[in-house]
């Protein structure tokens, strides 16, 4: 690949062809023309794009490879990584299941603990793939605790092959069954048989939907795959998620459908102990509703019915499951006007003194638990927690007890696990981060801004004082879409980065889940400017109070979030100097052709609906690169094995401003990884990942990192 000529003083970039493309869309509709100027780069694997990918690589890595600091970033992320990670146990009757990552260990590891208190080891990605390619996704005991179900996937595909072990012996007794991408298993009790989802086959399904058509089917342990009945779902519409449950008692059976990723589903609810589990009878519990619902039934023989319908911030009713419909719930919690509902744990046993309900909530994206009379929802009390931080989950006994355990996490607290028991009401710590790490001290508040139209929204700030002192270089980080909440946590990447002095912000946007669906919905689909707005405001905040200037903040996003940072530099790129977008979109107009864009319609609207493609084109990044645009710093990385959001969108956008020339001359940066994908990956490749994306923030901000 021949480099571009470029004046002596200035970069010089792979050249790209620019091709003088201009659609009329929708298709077959006189709306709106749209310029796709590095179209040819959507197919990685043509020769021109081989050989501008490997042009790119050269020059990522002259310039990575030569920013200050990067091997004490290395060894310092190294050391704070060693905190290691432990989950809450799932309890099977005397068996409890967990997860536990050591400082010498790549992946987390899946242990069991028998009755005895023999630990063992059940699933250990490293040996089962040295190279570090594979990953644990998901995993389920049976009802008793004597079959685990795993799901495995190779090279960062996220294709969750599922298999079945004997959990005494580690025998392989079922699968492995391919396509069960996403996919709950519901076992039945005895774990002869359990649902789960899974995609038809590439055969059977239109060209280009191979990631599509999911369907609910009931198997049996060691019989043929393509024997299985399926029992659910062949007349949904392609994109739709389903999933399925199965009470501790075996006795009801949950489904439950929603189209792709929107924040809406369909329940129903079948008695297995009156018809054949492989055609259960199936009864609305809420069809054609716009909101999102899950039903348990508790071992008292209510159905406890989690919903934001009427109640955007979250309520639980409970209803009997045999009339399980809207108009026989009677709310057990209801709607808190601050806190959002999050999870709730029963307390039941034969050994507790008072039947309790455990509810865990996040006000303004600070966690809390409230403690409950289980017959009538009275607060009776709280769970006192050790900072201002998430939980990480409710985990009772399903049998029954007067114990609950629950993950928690801040931003100096390393993963750890504390129980509640409910006969004394005291709350202790139950494991302990599994590695020692010599923590730095920084300074965390929480703070609230005005957004551009006088929306309050809040925002963290990690620091190294407690009150500004001077202008810092700064990341500010968002997310911003399909209600997820970003939360207090512990991490290695925000701890490195204000022990070198530098200060970092987490903002908890519009689109996100801090505020309940309400706060969601008034980021997506036709109100998606509200988040770049609240993200705008937010770096305001920062330079007008003291903690850094536009010439030192630095912005940083994932995914959606590489979506908000890549809206934040074409729209206001005054006021940041450097961006690292990772895994992004960016090219909004064609986002659902590709990877799994259909999903997200739901969330972003449709190029298809012309109201909706002037919504997309009004921010889509990659449409807004303009020349002689003074542009930030800014750094892509993308993941070769990525089948969710496809590398495309960093490709193209890459191009556009390596050939805008901003004035400045700051550089536009592309980094790759094979073998890797969206989710899970090694701790040594996150660690090199964070040095390059910290270096180069650092170098364009103005931290110092050596010296």
């Amino acid at each position: 690949m021949s480099l571009s000529r470029s004046l002596p003083s200035r970069r010089v970039y792979p050249s790209a062809r620019r091709l003088e493309l201009v659609e009329r869309l929708p298709e077959g509709a006189p709306a709106l023309d749209v310029a796709d100027p590095y179209r040819w780069l959507e197919d990685a694997k043509s020769p021109e794009a081989v050989g501008w990918l490997e042009a790119q690589d050269s020059l990522a890595a002259s310039e990575l490879s030569t920013l200050p600091g990067r091997d004490q970033l290395r060894a310092r992320l190294t050391e704070l990584l060693a905190a290691g990670v432990v989950t809450a146990p799932a309890w099977r009757r005397e068996r409890r299941f967990f997860m536990r990552r050591t400082a010498e260990q790549e992946h987390a590891v899946l242990l069991t603990v028998e009755p005895d208190g023999t630990e063992r080891v059940l699933i250990d990605p490293m040996a089962i793939d040295p190279s570090g390619s594979t990953t644990l996704d998901a995993w389920q005991p049976s009802k008793e605790g004597e079959l685990l179900a795993y799901q495995l996937s190779e090279g960062g595909n996220e294709e969750s092959i599922l298999r079945v072990i004997d959990v005494a012996t580690g025998e392989l007794i079922d699968g492995p069954i391919d396509r069960c991408r996403y996919s709950p298993v519901g076992f039945l009790p005895g774990g002869e048989s359990y649902y789960y989802v899974r995609r038809l086959p590439a055969s059977e399904v239109p060209e280009g939907e191979e990631q599509f058509h999911r369907r609910v089917w009931l198997h049996r342990v060691g019989s043929d795959p393509a024997d299985d009945v399926c029992v659910f779902g062949a007349e949904f519409d392609k994109t739709t998620f389903f999933s399925a449950s199965v009470s501790i008692d075996g006795r009801w059976l949950v489904v439950s459908a929603s189209p792709g990723t929107a924040p809406r589903n369909d329940v129903w609810i079948a008695d297995l102990s009156t018809c054949d589990p492989a055609a259960p009878d199936l009864r609305e519990v809420q069809v054609g509703v716009d909101a999102q619902t899950s039903v348990h039934v508790g071992r008292d023989g209510r159905a406890y019915v989690y919903t934001d319908r009427d109640a955007p911030r979250g309520r639980l009713a409970v209803t009997d499951p045999l009339t399980p419909g809207p108009e026989s719930w009677n709310d057990l919690l209801p709607e808190d006007p601050e806190a959002v509902l999050e999870d709730f744990a029963i307390l039941d046993g034969d050994d507790s003194p008072r039947p309790t309900l455990l509810a865990s909530w996040t006000r303004h994206a600070v966690s809390e638990i409230t403690v409950h009379d289980l017959a009538s929802g009275e607060r009776i009390g709280e769970v006192a927690l050790p900072g201002l931080g998430s939980v990480g989950g409710l985990s009772e006994r399903p049998e029954g007890g007067a114990e609950c355990w629950f993950g928690y996490t801040d931003h100096t607290t390393p993963s750890s696990v504390f129980r509640y028991d409910a006969r004394t009401g005291q709350t202790t710590p139950w494991a302990n981060a599994p590695g020692t790490v010599e923590v730095p001290k920084v300074h965390a508040r929480q703070v609230t801004y005005t957004s551009r139209d006088g929306t309050p929204v809040r925002m963290i700030v990690v620091s190294p004082t407690d009150e500004p002192d001077t202008p810092r270089p700064a990341i500010l980080n968002g997310y911003g879409g399909f209600g997820a909440s970003m939360t207090p946590g512990y991490s290695a990447t925000i701890l490195a980065w204000v022990e070198l002095g530098g200060v970092y912000a987490v903002a908890n946007l519009r689109g996100g889940g801090e505020e309940g669906e309400s706060w969601h919905r008034a980021g997506m689909r036709g109100n998606k400017q509200n988040v770049f707005d609240d993200f705008h405001a937010a770096a305001d905040w920062l330079a007008q109070h003291g903690w850094t200037t536009p010439s030192k903040l630095g912005i940083s996003g994932g995914s959606n979030g590489g979506l908000l940072v890549g809206a934040a530099l074409t729209q206001a790129p005054e006021k940041y100097a450097a961006v690292v977008c990772s895994a992004p979109l960016l090219d909004m107009v064609r986002y659902e052709k590709f990877g799994l864009g259909q999903l997200w319609s739901e969330e972003y609207g449709s190029a298809a609906v012309l109201e909706e493609l002037g919504w997309l084109v009004a921010y889509s990044p990659y449409h807004h690169v303009k020349p002689d645009v003074d542009y930030p710093a800014v750094l892509f990385t993308v993941f070769d094995s990525d089948t969710r959001v496809d590398p495309l969108h960093a490709r193209k956008m890459c191009a556009a401003l390596q050939a805008a020339a901003s004035p400045s001359d700051r550089p536009i940066v592309f980094r790759r990884e094979a073998d890797v994908g969206h989710g899970a990956r090694a701790v040594s490749r996150s660690v090199e990942l964070s040095t390059d994306t910290l270096a180069f923030l650092a170098a364009h901000t103005g931290l110092q990192l050596d010296g």
